[in-house]
Order: structure tokens, then sequence, then C-alpha cells
């Protein structure tokens, strides 16, 4: 028994001290293992269409230019379409990841806005790491093109905007209200079940209030230039919408401003402000004109007037082209569908009936309205529907056109014209040309024999102007006016010519008073020479007895 506890005792002691220092750093090993583990961060999987300007161990994640995360591994998708980028977070980044979070990458960028990202230059891509304010955590994510507009918690509302216009607006595109920038364009896509495309717009507080449910949105691509049937036009936005487009709003003028706009609600993106404002007269009759005069110049969204006052559109030229025509036409016409809208002569509270605006017009084509086709532009040769009254119209009678009820027509100014050159080339048909022609040929030969004689006497008249002896006449004259001058000197006053005239005519002057008596007797009895002058009275005659 002593010898066995001997050996027992020293196999005790073989069991040295030094063995407490490896078992310690085990212990410590294991607890930085399990510290490091438990210090880790999330994991997040981020897809991207290409890696550029991404590194496994460099690239950073950054939120408020803060270090968050850092990229572990890029690989490629098992369907290789896309890239995978594995990322590891801080622990305290945990409460930003959930369906809101947003990542793109940092880069530098010119845009509408201008240059951003250059400190990347230098330093390399990092991906921006934007948090959201949702409840459900999220570790796999899309990185997204373009930096986001807002943020989740931006105060402001969100609509959607559904056009025809394929590339009216891109990300990042300006929503301005009267040249001042409200928003931007925050997402587009083309929906292939509706073949039109979605746009989803964000405009910040305070101007949401600026939309309401009669609002209207259209594109507002830099400047629009109009020449129509109204006149030229140029407008233009801002310099933003000039360089690179975007939408513009408001509410048309003498539409109510209803009601303000909750957010998501849906509105359509017209081409321009014309059509937009267009598109607040929801509520119209469509009759169909049946033009037999050209339509050249006629299109669509022609106004149609009355004596000057807009009442309508032109929906469609041609419109149900190949339709039967009525039986009562005997030429063939071309169909055009017009709108009448009866909104644009009422008031804003006034309830638009149009049952009685149709019979009302109804009325009016008995009393002779009809519509014609008149130049609105000289320049650009646009044409727009008239309406008018016309005095000794033909009787209205009832006809449709493809369902659409035939509004009646009267030829247009062209097609007046062209009946008074018919008719003015009837009356020359009908006029006898051959006494005129006769009559005129007459005239002719008279002027021809005329126009001789005077090419005859203009010959005589020349060679009498070139005779030597005619041309001598000119001096001829001016010496003879010469010597008269000469002449008229001496029959001076003083002269002794002068005086021996004057009293020659001072005998005549005496003579002439002597013969006065003689001529008066003569005159009293023209027998004065032969008889005696008897003073006796004069005898009176008697008969015999």
């Amino acid at each position: 028994m002593p010898e066995a506890h001997r050996a027992q005792r020293q196999r005790k002691s073989r069991l040295s001290p030094i063995w407490i220092i490896p078992l310690v750093a085990v212990l410590i090993g294991l607890w930085l293992v399990y510290d490091n583990y438990a210090s880790r961060g999330p994991e997040v999987v981020l897809e991207m269409p290409n890696a550029e300007g991404i590194e496994a161990g460099k690239t950073e994640i950054k939120t408020r230019n803060v270090q968050v995360g850092r990229v572990e591994s890029v690989q490629l998708s098992e369907d290789l379409s896309h890239t995978l980028v594995t990322a590891r977070m801080s622990t305290d980044a945990e409460s930003m990841l959930n369906e809101e979070t947003r990542f793109w990458v940092v880069k530098p960028r010119i845009g509408r806005e201008g240059i951003s990202g250059l400190n990347t230059v230098l330093s390399g891509a990092y991906i921006q790491l934007q948090p959201g304010n949702s409840e459900e955590p999220q570790y796999r994510f899309k990185i997204l093109e373009h930096p986001p507009v807002a943020s989740p918690g931006a105060k402001g509302i969100r609509i959607k905007l559904v056009s025809q216009i394929g590339s009216a607006l891109r990300v990042g595109d300006p929503v301005t209200y009267q040249g001042l920038t409200v928003g931007r364009v925050e997402n587009t896509e083309f929906n292939l079940e509706n073949r039109q495309m979605d746009h989803r717009l964000f405009i910040e507080t305070p101007y949401d209030g600026l939309v309401t449910e009669n609002t209207r949105f259209w594109s507002a691509s830099g400047v629009d230039l109009r020449l129509n049937s109204e006149g030229f036009r140029v407008n233009v936005e801002s310099i933003e919408t000039l360089l690179g487009g975007g939408v513009t709003f408001a509410v048309p003028e003498d539409v109510p401003m209803g009601e303000k706009a909750s957010g998501d609600e849906t509105y359509e993106l017209y081409a321009d402000e014309e059509s937009a404002v267009q598109g607040t007269y929801n509520r119209y009759l469509e009759y169909a004109l049946l033009i037999e005069d050209t339509v050249r110049g006629l299109s669509k969204g022609s106004p149609v007037e009355y004596r000057g006052v807009r009442v309508g559109t032109v929906a469609a030229v041609p419109w149900h082209f190949s339709a039967p025509q009525p039986d009562t036409r005997q030429r063939f016409a071309i169909p055009v569908l017009i709108r009448i809208e009866p909104q644009r002569l009422s008031s804003k509270e006034e309830q638009i009936q149009l049952d009685e605006w149709r019979k009302r017009f109804t009325r009016m084509f008995d009393y002779g309205l009809r519509a014609t086709l008149k130049a609105g532009n000289l320049l650009t040769g646009a044409l727009f529907v008239d309406l008018n009254f016309v005095k000794d119209a033909p009787d209205y009678e009832a006809e449709t056109f493809d369902g659409q009820t035939v509004f009646p027509t009267t030829p247009g100014g062209f097609a007046q014209i062209e009946q008074k050159v018919s008719n003015l080339l009837d009356k020359l048909n009908e006029l006898e040309v051959e006494p005129v022609l006769g009559k005129l040929e007459q005239n002719l030969s008279a002027s021809e024999k005329t126009l001789k004689e005077v090419r005859e006497a203009t010959e005589s008249f020349k060679s009498l102007l070139e005779d030597p002896q005619t041309r001598e006449i000119p001096s001829n004259l001016n010496a003879s006016l010469r010597e008269l001058r000469q002449t008229l000197k001496g029959l001076s006053p003083e002269s002794n010519a002068y005086k021996e005239l004057t009293r020659t005519l001072q005998s005549v002057e005496k003579l002439v008073r002597d013969l006065q008596p003689v001529a008066e007797t003569l005159r009293e009895k023209p027998n004065a020479l032969i008889f005696d002058r008897s003073n006796g009275p004069d005898p009176v005659p008697q008969a015999p007895r």
C-alpha cells in the first residue's frame, strides 16, 4: 500500500504548472474568435449591371461621408446577366438596412445640375447608402444607376404621369411651375401592357399644394416654336429646360382649382401647353363634316369658330375615309370629325347638358347655320372651320355618316371663287367673238394706215428741218430784230420823226372831227349829196281829187 501511494504521488507531480499558460492562451483565442464573430456586422448582397470601379477589400460603403461597410467580394451571377457585390456592414448599420434603403455608386458625373463626384477621381469610387424608414429588414438590394432625387423621408408628394411620348422625360429632369423648379422626375419606365410611358415625380413641400385634381402636366422641351392658323408663338420655360427638357404644370384658365392632391394620383402628360388646355374640355358633341372642297391646310387640332369665338376643335382629318357616303351626296366628300365643346362658352359652375346643346344646334341648322373652311394664316395656308348663318341657305336635311350626325356645310371661299371664275368663262363662251374680231381687224387696218401717214409726215418734217434755208431762219430773224431795235431807237420823243408823226396824227384827228357831221347827215338822209336838205316837215301823202 505504501508503494502504491508513492507511485500515485509521483504521477501527480509530473503535471507542471507551465501547462496553465497554453490553456489560458487557447481560452483567450476562443474568446477573441467569439468576440470577432459577435462584433461582425450584417452581410449584404448588392446587385448591379457591372462592377465598374468596385474592388474587393478596398471599395467602401459610406453614408454622410462616414464609412459603414466595405466590399468583401465581387462575382458574376449564375446567369452572367449582372454582378453580385458582397459587403460587410458595421454593427451600427443594422438599423439602416430595410426596404426603403437605397445604394448607388458615387463617381464623377456630368449632368444638368452640374459636375459631381470629383473627389472620387483620386480616391476611387465608393458606394453611397441612403437609410430608409421602413421597419422591414432587408439584406439584398439593387444598386441604383442614378442618385435618388429625394430621400424617402423628404416632405412632399409623389405622383404618377402616363404619356405616349417615348423620350419626353428622364430621371432627374426638373418639374417647374411658372419657371420655378419645384421637383424632379424620380423614375421613368415603359409599360409593355399599356404600351405607354410611366413616370414618377416628386414635388417637394411647400409646392405640393400647387397640385390639385384639375392640374394639367405637359412637356417643357426647351423652346416651343409654333406657326399655325392663330399666328406665330415662341415660349421658353427656363434655361434648364431649354438645355435638357422637363415637365411643367398649371391649372388652365377658367377652370376651378379643385381639391388638393394627396399623393399617388395619376395624371396624363401632354405634349405641350396647348394640348393640355384642350384636354380640359372633356364634354363635347361630335359631328361629321362632308367637305366637297380641298382640305389641304386643315389639320387635327385646328379651331372651330363661331364669328371669331372658338367653340370646338377638329378631331380628325380625314375621318373614316373609306366609310360609305350618304345616298343624297352626288360627289365624293372628304369626311372630317369635329367636336363642339360647350365648356368653352359656359361658366365654371354651370352644368353642361349635352342633350340640350344638341337640340339647340339642330334648331340652328334649320335657321341656316353652316360650316365653312376658311384660311386662318396666309403665310402657312392653315385652315379652320368657321360656323355662321348663311342667307338663303338650302333647307336642312338630316344626314348621318358612319353613325355621326352630319353638320351641314357650304362651299368655302376658294370654292366660291372657282364658281365665279367658271361662270365668267361660261359667259365668255356665249359671246359672239367673230364680229368683234372682224371689227378689231378693221380697226387695226385703220390704225396701220394712220401710223403710215404719221410716219410720212414725220419724214417730211425731218427733211424740212434738215433744209439749209430752214437752218438760216434763226440767223435772219436775229438780224431783223437788231434792225427793228435800231429803228425804235430813232422814234424817241426828242427825234424829228417823232415830232412829224405827232403833227400828222393831229391833222388826221381834226379831219375826222370835220367829217363827223357829214357822216351823220348821210346816215340820216343818204340823198343829201344830190338834193338840198329841207328843214320843213315831211310831206303827207294824199289821194288825187
